[in-house]
């Protein structure tokens, strides 16, 4: 009997190291997120950062299997507007009710719920985005550097799907309802 107890204790701890997992926090000094949203009817839009509050990958068997992030959305920014009053309005602009509500919803999240791998370093990121206290699942294509300890990704979302609900009285100045997103993790 204390062979079978010993033979499952072995198969039990084996078992637990083939499938460990373990948490890997993003570096948020160095991880960007850039956020870029364009005109629909001529070339030319605004764009800028927002910070990460914090965030980890989950790897598995040297891979990344998923992972959750929280978005600071008090730290949104413009780059592309040099007037400084311009810039501000902007800014208080995005943070507005019509935008993305701020001050009832400081934070936005992204949660990996699966990697699929095209190559060893390609994959496609299937995840589940909030905003606006809005969940909605979203799907883009990502890039690893595991020498460089990170990751790539560009991807767009429908605004209107998280009720980013702005509307411009002026068709020039109608924006799209597109928001591209240029985002590096680093470990």
């Amino acid at each position: 009997m204390r062979k079978i107890i010993m033979l499952f204790v072995y198969f039990l701890s084996l078992s637990t190291l083939t499938f460990a997992q373990e948490k890997l926090n993003i570096n948020i000094e160095k991880s960007t997120i850039k956020w870029i949203g364009e005109y629909t009817f001529h070339f030319g839009g605004h764009d800028g950062f927002i910070n990460f509050k914090d965030g980890f990958l989950i790897k598995t068997k040297d891979v990344i299997t998923g992972g959750e992030f929280t978005i600071d959305m008090n730290s949104i920014t413009n780059t592309d507007i040099k007037n400084a009053e311009a810039n501000k309005g902007l800014v208080n602009h995005l943070k507005d009710p019509d935008f993305f509500d701020v001050p009832n919803f400081p934070i936005a999240k992204l949660e990996i719920t699966s990697v699929e791998y095209f190559e060893n370093n390609k994959g496609r990121i299937h995840a589940n985005m909030t905003i606006k206290g809005i969940t909605k699942p979203i799907k883009f294509n990502t890039e690893f550097n595991y020498e460089k300890q990170e990751m790539f990704a560009r991807f767009k979302i429908d605004r209107r799907d998280w009720n980013v609900s702005y509307k411009s009285k002026f068709k020039d100045g109608a924006i799209s309802d597109a928001i591209g997103f240029e985002v590096t993790l680093k470990l």
